[in-house]
Parts: C-alpha cells; sequence; structure tokens
C-alpha cells in the first residue's frame, strides 16, 4: 500500500482554498498510485484559529463531512485530515478517516490536548479509534498523542501496525518528529506517518518535517520545512532480527 502526506501552509480560516487544496492533492496522490493521504490537525477551519474553532466547528456529517468524502470518492483516493467538531454544546479536536469510495473509516478526537489554547477551546476525547486500512490495523491520533509512549502501547497491543497522525508542531519541536516518532514506531513494532504544517499561522511557526517512519525507527519519507507532498510504500520488508518484542519481553516490577 502506498500512503502520502501532505504537508501545508495554514489556511488561516479561508475554508474555500483549503477544499480547493484538499482536491488537488488528493488528486495528485491518487496518480502517484496512494490509497491514502493525510493531512494536518485541525486542517479546517486552522489550528491556531480559536475565535473559529467555535464558530465554524460542524458535527459529524454535516457539510464538511459530505464534501470530504465526495473528494475522496472522485479522486479515488482516501482521506484523513484534522478538523473542529461540534457535538451539542461541545467542540472537540477531531479527525476523520474516509475510505476511498468516501465511506468513514473512523473517527476520533484528541484525547492529549495541548497548551491553553487547546484546553480552552476543546474537550479532550476518551477512547482510541482503530480500522481496517487495505489489511493493515491502522488507528488514529493526533499530535501530542503520539508523544505518550502508553497510547502508543496500547494500540500495539490491539494490533495496531499503522498510526496516522495528523499534527500541528511548532518549529521549536523538531525532536518530536526526528526522535519521538521514530521511537515510538521502533518500541512497538509499527508505523507512524505524521503531517505537519509549514510556515506562519498567527503567532505560531510550524516546523514541517512530515515523516513516515517504518519499524525500523528509519524513514520511508520526510519532508524539510517547506510544503511538500510526500509518498512511500508501507509494503518495504524489515528483517526479523531487528523488530522490536517488547510487547513480547515486558516484565512489570
Amino acid at each position: 500500500m502506498q500512503l502520502a502526506l501532505c504537508q501545508t501552509t495554514p489556511l488561516h480560516g479561508d475554508i474555500e482554498t483549503g477544499f480547493t487544496r484538499l482536491d488537488t492533492m488528493t488528486r495528485a496522490a491518487a496518480q502517484a498510485g496512494a490509497g491514502m493521504i493525510v493531512f494536518p490537525e485541525l486542517y479546517l477551519p486552522g489550528y491556531n484559529q480559536p475565535g473559529l474553532h467555535d464558530t465554524l466547528s460542524q458535527p459529524l456529517g454535516g457539510e464538511w463531512f459530505t464534501r470530504v468524502a465526495g473528494i475522496a470518492r472522485d479522486a479515488g483516493c482516501g482521506i484523513t485530515l484534522g478538523w473542529a467538531e461540534r457535538d451539542g454544546d461541545t467542540v472537540y479536536n477531531a479527525a476523520t478517516a474516509f475510505a476511498a469510495d468516501g465511506t468513514m473509516l473512523g473517527h476520533y478526537r484528541k484525547i492529549q490536548l495541548f497548551g491553553p489554547m487547546e484546553n480552552a477551546s476543546f474537550a479532550p476525547g476518551d477512547a482510541f479509534c482503530t480500522f481496517d486500512l487495505n489489511g493493515m490495523r491502522t488507528a488514529l491520533m493526533i499530535c501530542y498523542d503520539v508523544e505518550f509512549a502508553p497510547h502508543v502501547r496500547a494500540l500495539a497491543e490491539d494490533g495496531v501496525k499503522l498510526i496516522l497522525v495528523p499534527t500541528a508542531n511548532p518549529v521549536d519541536f523538531p525532536h518530536v518528529s526526528g526522535a519521538l516518532v521514530p521511537a515510538r514506531a521502533a518500541e512497538m513494532d509499527l508505523t507512524i506517518a505524521y503531517t505537519n504544517y509549514c510556515g506562519p499561522e498567527g503567532d505560531v511557526i510550524f516546523g514541517g518535517r512530515s515523516v513516515i517512519v517504518g519499524p525500523d525507527a528509519i524513514p520511508l519519507a520526510s519532508a524539510g520545512p517547506g510544503p511538500a507532498l510526500l509518498i512511500a510504500d508501507l509494503d518495504r520488508p524489515v528483517p526479523d532480527a531487528i523488530r522490536s518484542t517488547q510487547l513480547a519481553d515486558f516484565k512489570k516490577v
């Protein structure tokens, strides 16, 4: 299976530009052979847009949901993206994965909210999300979630082999994609696809450096600090001799 990541500049609340970009990049990924493309955290309406998270957030199955599903179906390529989800009076930092036929594969609400803005804007989620993607047990996480080894371990114990992670990582934290994500993948013998923004949004500058990293901690594809479309083949073999056996070997003390 081929997987694509879209590292892009923030939308600054421009929803129509967001859908145009979503359509263009999804079609490009499909033409390159990808079966799924992953966009950043809170792609709609934007990450550092606290004034819009409440006013523009939408319900599951609403207009944004329907339009993204249609783009996936028309392009013949799955889409995973972050967005602000409204459920009654509550707003969540959410991510949804759509199959290539536009049906929903999975929906997730961020558990580990990061910093004052997120904690003021969103309620935390309380459950993991797993689904089958082309025969591979797959999970969704969002940004800060993947930095918590116990969460990644819980997913690995459930048989997950691929984690899709929309993120919004500032430029001051390059160690996340450079060290923590590879460590989480190697520890738990799985693949992690970590998709970031690049460039400024208000008083935040995003660092790019999106990465798809395999269970040997070696990147299958990685980006620099600017816009990029990454595509990687997830079927690259990893020798059994170097795969982690932590799940089987761990001893509690």
